[in-house]
């Protein structure tokens, strides 16, 4: 709504295929899937547009794929170690930093993405309030090897224009 207060947004449920079904229908002008599924499922075609992250930015660790183990298990970590990919491990380090500073769960506005690029890594997180319009994001850089201070210190900026208040609710 932030980016195109003109349109209406509206609930829509239902699988990929009901859900385009009624935008064939004509119950809607537009919807908004996951692009993701929709190669997944062969429907490539109807891809019309890609929204960049940037512009609508995803809940924290979205797309990520977390593995839990028993701690200090070196057998288990061993036999996984393959399916460690380190940027996304750093990238997810930054993210959850930042959610946890904000002690965020899963009802509440918090959205963030970071990328890396030349062992510099940029977050840029969000708080927003759907009633008031109220958005507060901001990005921070550094690098790497410090992820996880970089998700305490977007945290703390987004605390310091007030994003306690709209996660109080």
């Amino acid at each position: 709504k932030a980016i195109r207060p003109d349109l209406e947004i509206l609930d829509l449920r239902g699988n990929v295929n009901t859900r385009l079904q009624k935008l064939d229908n004509g119950e809607y002008d537009a919807i908004i899937l996951a692009c993701a599924g929709l190669i997944r499922l062969k429907f490539e075609d109807r891809i019309k547009q890609q929204i960049p992250a940037e512009q609508s930015l995803p809940a924290v660790g979205q797309g990520a794929v977390g593995i839990e183990i028993r701690e200090n298990d070196q057998e288990i970590l061993d036999l996984i170690a393959p399916l460690i990919d380190t940027e996304t491990s750093y990238r997810i380090t930054c993210e959850r930093a930042m959610n946890a500073r904000l002690e965020g769960g899963c009802s509440v506005p918090i959205a963030g993405f970071s990328t890396i690029e030349n062992d510099q890594i940029t977050l840029t997180g969000l708080v927003g309030n759907v009633d008031t319009g109220i958005i507060l994001k901001e990005r921070v850089s550094g690098s790497i090897d410090e992820s996880e201070k970089l998700g305490v210190v977007l945290a703390d900026k987004l605390i310091s224009l007030g994003a306690k208040d709209i996660l109080k609710g």
